[in-house]
């Protein structure tokens, strides 16, 4: 082969060697991949208006900004838990002319990643609002608004709800924002990315028949390969206790009776010193009972984990300034049920979310989402302080025993 004479070879070479490279290296492996990975377990197929939604997300072009590709790294924590195969095996073509699954990976992270969007941020009134222009929401975002997938109506139509669009962002002419079907269908995908978990239920197996203790044996020596515990040793040691020392006191028994030492032991004791006794230790045993400092410790809670854990969660809807968007999220600051003294209606509120509240007079539609399955109890302990601690508010704070205490039910 004489490349550096005949051209045409050169060329065809390196045209061919790239698409054969490609097809090894990128096409063929992906092609695999996709075909054998089983979606993950509670993964949910797309709907029919999610797959126009996912449409809609490439063709706007959201995966030029937006990664959905979690690493295992610690700074991709805050997107979720790292990213398997299985969560994309419903990503499909979408049709024959487009045989290859959308790009929604993504490669760089100008927005946040949206692999877990759906439960980070469940408020279709939020993704509504963020999208007609994002600046309603993050005053600092740089994101493009999409006016285009809203219609602009005097009178709501039939089914649908109009977007609480504050004053300063809303239409001039008074008119209202509704969502076309560009726009549900994008929020339906949005709300529909959310990561099944890794850990399946555990699956509780039947308890083996233990044979049946010998008389006079403690129930707990009869189940093979089980070690006794100091709890058990002590009980053990108590059921035995009796007929070891029954045996040697049942001859000198009646030899106790009669003897006279016992009031001259009586006497002994009634010497001056006891007398002395409960002069000096005395006072200091009562003001030890008495003194209920350990009873009022202040409650130690980690503020960086709560404002972190606020920043992420909450401060997209309730801002971080706690003023709440008008008409569409509430204000935590001066708020009734932040700053009441009993604090269970705020911890449940967090662990089962709550829709339709009125709060100083204003009822907002837009849904709270639970956080029950996503924070664990010191997080959620540490957020709700932080709330009962900033912007002016001062309440009583909670503890991860509270949250856990309220966890198993439901508001």
């Amino acid at each position: 082969m004489n490349f550096h004479k005949n051209h045409w070879l050169l060329f065809s070479v390196i045209c061919f060697g790239f698409i054969g490279l490609s097809l090894i290296v990128g096409i063929l492996p992906a092609i695999w991949v996709q075909n054998n990975s089983e979606p993950m377990p509670g993964a949910q197929p797309m709907t029919e208006i999610v797959q126009r939604g996912i449409d809609v997300y490439v063709a706007e072009g959201c995966v030029a900004c937006h990664t959905q590709q979690v690493r295992p790294l610690e700074m991709d924590a805050v997107w979720g838990r790292p990213s398997a195969p299985g969560d994309y095996a419903y990503v499909t073509p979408s049709s024959w002319w487009a045989p290859y699954a959308p790009a929604v990976l993504g490669s760089e992270r100008t927005g946040p990643d949206l692999t877990n969007v759906g439960a980070r941020q469940s408020s279709d009134v939020w993704q509504y609002m963020h999208l007609y222009n994002p600046r309603s929401v993050v005053p600092d975002s740089v994101m493009p608004a999409y006016p285009w997938l809203f219609d602009r109506v005097t009178s709501v139509p039939s089914g649908k709800t109009a977007v609480p669009v504050p004053a300063d962002f809303a239409p001039k002419d008074g008119s209202l924002v509704v969502p076309n079907e560009k726009g549900e269908a994008l929020v339906a995908y949005l709300l529909s990315l959310k990561q099944p978990s890794l850990t399946a239920a555990p699956v509780t197996p039947e308890p083996e028949a233990a044979e049946p203790a010998p008389a006079g044996e403690p129930a707990s020596a009869a189940l093979p390969g089980v070690a006794a515990g100091p709890q058990a040793a002590a009980e053990q040691e108590a059921s035995e206790a009796p007929a070891t020392q029954e045996q040697p006191e049942a001859a000198p028994a009646p030899a106790a009776t009669p003897e006279p030492a016992a009031p001259a032991a009586a006497e002994e004791p009634a010497a001056p010193v006891t007398a002395e006794e409960p002069t000096t230790p005395a006072p200091p045993a009562a003001e030890e009972a008495t003194t209920p400092a350990a009873e009022e410790a202040p409650i130690s809670w980690d503020e960086e984990l709560g404002s972190a854990t606020y920043t992420a969660h909450c401060a997209a809807c309730h801002q971080a300034t706690g003023q709440g968007i008008p008409n569409a999220f509430p204000p935590l600051a001066d708020d009734p049920v932040v700053t009441a003294d009993d604090p269970t209606e705020h911890v449940t509120t967090v662990l089962h979310g709550k829709q339709g509240s009125t709060i100083n007079g204003v009822t907002y539609g837009a849904a709270m989402p639970p956080f029950a399955a996503q924070l664990s109890d010191e997080e959620i302990a540490a957020v709700v302080n932080h709330e009962r601690t900033s912007w002016g508010n001062s309440a009583p704070l909670v503890t991860p025993a509270d949250v856990a205490a309220l966890r198993g039910g439901g508001q």
